[in-house]
Order: C-alpha cells, then sequence, then structure tokens
C-alpha cells in the first residue's frame, strides 16, 4: 500500500524519536487487536499511523487549525483534545484519506465517543496500552484488552475521567458520552448472556 509508504516517510521525517515509538507501537497493538477481534486491517494500519499526526504541535497552531477548521472550540488551548480533531481533518487534506471510519478512529482516539465503531475501541486502546506504555494500570488495561475490548475500553476511559476530574481540568464530554455508552452496552450483553 503506497499510501503506507507516504505516512511512513512522513512519520520518520518529522516525528520525535519518542513519537516514532509511540505510534509504530500503537500500530503494532493496534494490528495485533484488529487480527483478534475481526476488523479490517488495512483501516487499522491507516488509523494508528495518523492517529497523532498532530501530537506535540505547538499549541497556537492547533489553535489556528481549531479556527480555521471550524472545530469545536473548547479546543482552544487544549492540544491534548485538540490534536485528535485535527489530525482528522488534515490527513483527508495532506494523505486524501475518504474513509469515514479512519477519520472518526483518528478524530476519537483520545476522547472516545458515544456508538465507538470497533475500530475506534480498537485505535483507542492501542493508543493506552502500546509497548512503550508505562504508567499504573496499563499491564490490567493490556489483559483486559486480550479477553475483552469493551470492558478494556471502559476500564480505560474510567481511569482518564478519575485522573482528569482529580488533576481539576477540563474533561471532554465525548469521554462521559463513550462511557455510558459502554456500560449499557456491556450491561446488556449480560443480561442477554445471562437468559
Amino acid at each position: 500500500m503506497d499510501s503506507i509508504n507516504k505516512i511512513e516517510t512522513y512519520i520518520d521525517k518529522n516525528f520525535s524519536e519518542k513519537r516514532r515509538v509511540h505510534t509504530y507501537g500503537v500500530r503494532k497493538t493496534a494490528l495485533h487487536l484488529a487480527e483478534k477481534y475481526g476488523c479490517d486491517t488495512a483501516k487499522t494500519e491507516m488509523a494508528a499511523l495518523l492517529h497523532d499526526l498532530y501530537r506535540g504541535v505547538a499549541a497556537e497552531v492547533l489553535n489556528y487549525h481549531v479556527r480555521h477548521l471550524g472545530l469545536d472550540p473548547s479546543y482552544i488551548d487544549r492540544p491534548n483534545l485538540a490534536h485528535g480533531p485535527v489530525a482528522a481533518e488534515m490527513i483527508q487534506r495532506d494523505f486524501g484519506v475518504k474513509d469515514k471510519e479512519i477519520i472518526d478512529a483518528v478524530r476519537y482516539h483520545t476522547t472516545g465517543r458515544a456508538e465507538m465503531t470497533l475500530l475506534d475501541k480498537i485505535i483507542y486502546i492501542a493508543d493506552a496500552i502500546e509497548p512503550a506504555r508505562s504508567y499504573p494500570g496499563v499491564e490490567d488495561l493490556r489483559e483486559m484488552a486480550e479477553q475483552d475490548l469493551d470492558r478494556a475500553c471502559l476500564l480505560s476511559l474510567k481511569k482518564t475521567i478519575d485522573y482528569v476530574t482529580s488533576e481539576g481540568n477540563f474533561l471532554d464530554r465525548r469521554t462521559v458520552s463513550a462511557k455510558e455508552y459502554l456500560e449499557e452496552m456491556i450491561e446488556k450483553k449480560e443480561r442477554t448472556d445471562d437468559k
């Protein structure tokens, strides 16, 4: 796939060593999960490689893009939240990505969202558990991702919500919606399994 070569060339030229290692780690983890859970591997690889295209970009640059692209103004001065939605818009222009599923997986890889697709979940959790990640509870998340993707995403969302609120930072409503959606889904699945 020659668009993959183009993306890898861009990554190798423009990303810091740490961001490059992270991105390739996300690809490896995401492809493993895609095979395990039956997700399209070509889409998974592309979304994984593109997810952090605007991570580490100066806040002023992200702010410019948020305004210029007409994105949610709550992303202003919040580069952690802005980089996904900005990347989702820019990959269409810079890499010719037309697939809505890939665009959405990039857009929501930090926040999650209600009604996450399989690809959304895989990119979201792969970002959290790739091999270079090291934080309290990451091993639990890795184990959970091998057993139940929905529960792994839910656990990660809960950890994010706890951390963000304990720090007194802005919590994106999409993260809360994603958590509530997954809780409901898991509950429904359990009720069906009990019958």
